[in-house]
């Protein structure tokens, strides 16, 4: 209602601008700045959850919720903060996505299609997995631009598909 249905551009931050050209590699700043910033945030991440009580709990109460809210825990506030978490992290990723592809209101389905991928092929539940079926994910688009650009979106579903034939949980998921 605000700025309307129309996409807006964003610019990248000034500090970011240039390319890093090494040889024939050539790399914008911008994007060494995403994989860099974004390996912190998963090792943040992965702290939290598995160093913290907090962890401990989130891992737990998505397990068993009765048993947690048995000894003490409120786990509807539990649930609530890692919504919060989510929530935080989602408008972080936004804020880095719109220099790339623009700001946008309809590019929730896109990209919820590929968050879907990636919860499959690494498994429901699982930290490692969701790291490493987006790193899969990653890989196997990136390749299929370059070989065959109209269906390098079609082949991460049939990434997906292979994972699910050989791992039906998933890459690191449990039954």
């Amino acid at each position: 209602m605000i700025w309307g249905p129309v996409g807006k551009s964003v610019a990248v931050p000034q500090l970011l601008r240039g390319v890093l050209v090494i040889g024939d590699f050539v790399y914008p700043y911008y994007r060494l700045f995403l994989i860099a910033f974004s390996a912190l945030i998963g090792f943040a991440l992965w702290l939290l959850l598995e160093r913290t009580r907090f962890g401990a709990l989130v891992r737990a109460g998505s397990e068993s919720t009765e048993t947690v809210s048995l000894l003490g825990t409120n786990i509807f506030r539990l649930f609530s903060m890692t919504f919060a978490l989510g929530a935080g992290l989602a408008g972080i990723a936004g804020v880095l996505f719109a220099p790339l592809r623009g700001a946008q209101p309809f590019v929730g389905p896109e990209i919820l299609g590929v968050a879907f991928v990636v919860v499959v092929i690494g498994g429901m539940g699982s930290f490692s997995g969701a790291l490493v079926g987006g790193l899969l994910v990653g890989v196997v688009q990136s390749l299929m631009t370059t070989i065959w650009p109209q269906g390098a979106s079609l082949m991460i579903y049939g990434a997906m598909a292979v994972v699910i034939l050989l791992r039906p949980y998933g890459l690191f998921g449990r039954a």
